[in-house]
């Protein structure tokens, strides 16, 4: 018999149950026991939906508090020393406060989880780091899974995994050095489960889908050899790309199973037929676990059919991924078009459908013969929908003009016009764009949908926070403002909600990090802009101020990778769509007397393939995209960008191609380090790094903020160095921000007034 299992489940809870738990408890509103409960009884859920549709085990280890590489990190005692816990005796303040930071520290820093929207916390490696058994957390999981009377199958991080995607913050440390170090624990880990009951770990090396270094490709045999020792089944989980040139060596490592990703990496399922043991088990990852289409389950059928006669009960079936990445449950979406509703899938539907497909597979396609006809018939209505195309919109991007991506004149021409009517001091001090997010603000857009509150009282409640954030910023004597965007529930959704093509949900939520989550958007469509869709905010926010207004937009490639995007045509084409629309905004903010546009990208980096052959299409597409939504804009309009939490050290030639004339970055938690990559490739326009983590509900000091802009200075010209926190402040309240931006500002005044008298010195 073949089995079905999942890689992990969303861990929020199906209306945010464990957001809402975790921030009452970090603002003192609930206890620990409080915050406990609510996670036993997501997961105990989790679980019951597994039991329910037969999967053939229990996940446990997949939920966590805020970060599942930082639960791992915990797991084996890793953390930075310089917090001074013990990692035997963590409590779970200590454990917020590596994500988080506190008075004494700095957050552990955060970086995007391969090419997912979703945050890990980075782990700190140096050449004094030491590794200890710290089980507890996983143990707890398992002792509660264990009522439930089934197979268990807990989910960890690789060892090798784990120190790739960690930081060396000792210079020239290999990485590598630490594994003898990692190793026994992780194998005494395994010998604890082991003593648990537990038969199968799935250990997760997502690596193994890069562009590996050969010391790290050689690095695994000899590392399972060691793990195998603790005598427990393994199954080594892949994904997000194809692992099929690594087969020779995943044959022969010693571990009882393998899974592999058949959605990103289709092409693989035929190598790993031809080549991989038959006494392996082979997990095959067939339903899409990042996004919500609705799965083939025929088209799945025929193409595991070979798989199935070799592997016969050694077949197991599976998400690509974790379902971490997708919406819970479908059936929540009570609002949603029916029509579009059939073709959707979420992670409890996902469940659903490998539990038919096993069946199929087990008992035969006629035990199972109207739910193959339901996903077969959902493919056919989709496909075939004339409600997908606009015909006027796929004509306008096939006639796009040789160049019609590209500015008028070149960054030096643009930016002397721009300064000439800007007239910005040396280090000019701005913000990345939204303002704290009150309860007051939440509270009006809520009553506005239910239709309990007006248009007009509405608008007329948003225009006072804008007035609002508009005094607060002359105040502080900010030199280019914001609105705040207090009318936006969520950076890509706002945008969705207004362009052609999308549709949208109540409750498809999916984690972002911590207790941060975003609910993307569906891209069902062609994509096109029916009306202007910021320009009255920042008009009315322009003519309270004289000085100059940044309109703010979500740029094309950042709203493709944080939405649910349609399959059915080229990414590439889905963004230029966007681009074109986003375009027609651009041009129309420029016409109402906003001179200052930001187009944010935080995505650019994290929509790039895993393996590098695949660098070179998808960025020239991007950055295109890119450059088509800003084209056709006078040289006098300024275009910014913004970018978080992302490594731009080996893909700057692209960024500098996008031609943004001031390009703002996160660079604080790793101080300053990604500056200097911008510094060395002699990055030809302004630049504006993160001077503070606006993560952290700490105030930075001025001398911490004078030590950044220092070390910024070292790497760029004064005349091009601008001064911002590192993202948007609007998970952050009104007495922190205002606190930080008064620090940010006075630092740059006396280090404006620094370089005067240095230069006339």
């Amino acid at each position: 018999m073949s089995k079905f299992h999942i890689l992990g489940f969303p861990r929020i809870g199906a209306k945010r149950e464990l957001k809402f738990a975790v921030e009452a408890y970090w603002k003192g509103n609930s206890d620990e026991a409080t915050l406990q409960s609510v996670a036993a009884d997501i997961q105990s859920k989790n679980w019951q939906l597994q039991q329910d549709n037969e999967a053939s085990f229990i996940t446990v280890g997949d939920f966590s508090f805020y970060d599942h590489v930082l639960d791992t990190l915990v797991c084996v005692g890793g953390i930075p020393a310089r917090f001074g816990f013990d990692p035997k005796n963590l409590t779970l303040e200590q454990y917020f406060q590596l994500a988080r930071g506190n008075k004494q520290q700095f957050a552990m820093e955060m970086t995007k989880w391969f090419d997912t929207n979703y945050h890990y916390i980075v782990p700190e490696w140096s050449e004094n780091t030491t590794f200890s058994l710290n089980p507890q957390h996983l143990l707890a999981q398992i002792a509660q899974a264990k009522l439930l009377n089934k197979a268990i199958k807990p989910v960890i991080v690789g060892p090798l995994t784990l120190l790739y995607l960690g930081k060396s913050k000792t210079t020239g440390l290999d990485r590598l050095t630490l594994l003898p170090k990692l190793l026994p624990v992780y194998q005494s880990l395994l010998e604890t489960l082991k003593a648990e009951g537990v038969d199968w770990v799935q250990i997760d090396e997502p690596i193994l889908a890069l562009d590996l270094a050969d010391k790290w490709i050689n690095s695994f045999e000899a590392s399972y050899q060691q793990l195998a020792q603790a005598g427990v089944s393994i199954l080594l989980a892949t994904y997000f790309g194809s692992v099929a040139e690594h087969i020779d060596l995943l044959n022969r490592l010693p571990v009882q199973g393998l899974h592999i990703d058949c959605v990103r990496a289709p092409a693989q399922l035929n190598t790993f037929v031809d080549v991989l043991s038959a006494d392996k088990v082979l997990s095959l990852g067939v339903v899409d676990g990042r996004n919500i289409w609705r799965a083939n389950l025929r088209r799945i059928l025929e193409n595991v059919a070979a798989a199935k006669e070799k592997f016969a009960d050694n077949l197991w079936l599976a998400p690509s991924c974790s379902l971490l990445h997708s919406p819970q449950d479908l059936n929540a979406e009570e609002k949603l078009d029916a029509t579009i509703k059939s073709w959707l899938a979420f992670a409890q539907q996902k469940v659903e459908e490998l539990s038919v497909l096993n069946k199929a597979i087990n008992l035969g396609e006629n035990a199972v013969a109207q739910e193959l006809f339901i996903s077969y018939a959902a493919a056919e209505d989709r496909r075939t929908n004339k409600r997908i195309h606009q015909e006027t919109v796929k004509e306008r991007l096939a006639k796009l003009p040789a160049g019609a991506d590209r500015r008028k004149s070149p960054f030096t021409t643009r930016i002397t016009a721009q300064q000439a009517w800007l007239n910005l001091p040396l280090l000019p001090t701005t913000t990345i764009g939204s303002f704290p997010q009150t309860s007051e603000i939440r509270q009006a857009r809520a009553a506005f949908k239910k239709d309990e509150l007006s248009l007009e009282a509405y608008e007329t409640a948003m225009k006072k926070e804008i007035a609002h954030v508009v005094t607060i910023q002359e105040e502080l004597d900010i030199d280019v403002l914001v609105h705040g965007e207090a009318e936006r529930n969520d950076m890509v959704e706002y945008f969705g909600e207004q362009l052609s093509g999308f549709v949208f949900t109540q409750f498809a939520w999916v984690q972002s990090y911590g207790s941060r989550c975003v609910k993307p958007p569906i891209i069902y469509g062609d994509v096109s802009r029916p009306e202007p869709m910021t320009v009255k905010w920042s008009a009315y926010a322009q003519s309270l101020t004289k000085r100059p207004m940044k309109g703010m937009l979500t740029g094309p490639v950042t709203i493709l990778q944080w939405s649910f995007v349609r399959d059915d045509i080229p990414r590439s084409e889905v963004t230029k769509q966007i681009a074109l629309a986003l375009n027609d905004e651009v041009l129309d903010l420029e016409k109402a007397g906003i001179k200052v546009i930001q187009i944010d990208e935080p995505a650019i980096r994290e929509g790039l393939p895993l393996k590098r052959a695949d660098w070179d299409n998808y960025l020239a597409w991007a950055c295109e995209a890119f450059r088509l939504s800003s084209a056709g804009v006078a040289d006098t309009t300024q275009i910014h960008t913004h970018m978080c939490y992302s490594e731009f050290n080996d893909i700057l030639p692209a960024i500098a191609s996008m031609d943004a004339d001031v390009i703002t970055i996160e660079t604080s938690r790793s101080d300053m380090e990604l500056l200097t990559a911008f510094g060395d490739f002699h990055y030809p326009n302004d630049i504006g790094p993160g001077v503070y983590d606006i993560h952290s509900p700490r105030v930075p000091t001025e001398r911490e903020v004078t030590h950044l802009l220092r070390k910024a200075l070292e790497v760029v010209d004064a005349k091009r160095l601008w001064v911002n926190p590192d993202c948007g402040l609007k998970t952050r309240g009104w007495t922190e921000t205002i606190d930080a931006l008064t620090v940010m500002v006075n630092v740059a005044k006396k280090l404006r007034e620094e370089l005067k008298l240095a230069e006339v010195a």
